[in-house]
């Protein structure tokens, strides 16, 4: 998909995701928005969208847009929004998704796509013309029968009131009781993937929620001593020190 007025870095994006559209509009495996929506956790401001890879046009588009980018939500463009990102974070958003599509496509199955949604973090760019620290979530509403990209709700949300800090990782939150796998590097083959348990994934939300180990056992009837093992690999595999440094991770990755 080559367009000639297209900035080569917006380009990058375009070729990472043209050979995995669907090649005509219909599409058998979907989801429906208002499913999608319960999943979204933001700590911010936010705006969403859905972009149909078919045709890269945008439909749904939160009002908030406007607030937040100073975008017509009735005009604005998939490029306009791509524009908006950073210069020096284009590469790494580029990077996220050619990693996105190989994890799907040759680790856990294209199948699975609709039961994650995608995490990761770059600078976007305001209103006024600064730039700051934004979340961004994916979700796959719809493929076709050959795993063909549809419909995604895509959702940013403004973090830089937590952290200006970019870890340049990429995070798969499994939804429906799927695995979860947190801070994968882009630049790395992720041969060993750290997998989180749809257990870990609760237990790192009632920590969040301030429940003590007696607590979270009672709650999710196992002994404190396997919550206690629990923390200590969550801690692990998170490359966290501590638990307030656990929870601000998950946070930025859009777990919590």
């Amino acid at each position: 998909m080559k367009n000639d007025s297209q900035l080569p870095e917006i380009q990058n994006l375009y070729d990472v995701w043209y050979p995995n559209r669907i090649a005509k509009s219909n599409e058998s495996k979907q989801i429906s928005f208002n499913d999608l929506t319960n999943s979204i956790i933001s700590t911010g401001l936010f705006y969403f969208y859905i972009i149909d890879f078919f045709d890269m046009s945008l439909s749904h588009i939160s009002p908030a847009i406007s607030e937040i980018h100073g975008f017509d939500s009735e005009m604005v463009s998939f490029n306009d929004i791509l524009e908006a990102i950073h210069p020096e974070d284009i590469e790494f958003v580029s990077k996220a998704e050619k990693l996105s599509t190989d994890f799907f496509y040759e680790k856990v199955g294209y199948e699975k796509m609709l039961s994650y949604k995608t995490s990761y973090n770059f600078r976007f760019r305001l209103k006024n013309g600064e730039y700051a620290l934004f979340n961004h979530q994916s979700l796959m509403l719809s493929l076709d029968d050959n795993g063909g990209l549809g419909k995604s709700l895509n959702i940013h949300t403004r973090i830089d009131h937590l952290s200006n800090f970019n870890t340049y990782k990429v995070s798969f939150i499994g939804l429906n009781g799927e695995p979860s796998f947190m801070n994968l590097n882009p630049d790395e083959e992720n041969k060993e993937l750290k997998e989180f348990s749809k257990r870990e994934i609760d237990i790192i939300k009632l920590i969040a929620n301030g429940l003590s180990n007696v607590e979270i056992a009672e709650k999710l009837f196992i002994s404190v001593l396997t919550v206690k093992k629990h923390r200590t690999n969550i801690l692990a595999k998170c490359d966290s020190k501590n638990t307030a440094q656990l929870i601000k991770n998950c946070i930025l990755q859009g777990i919590i």
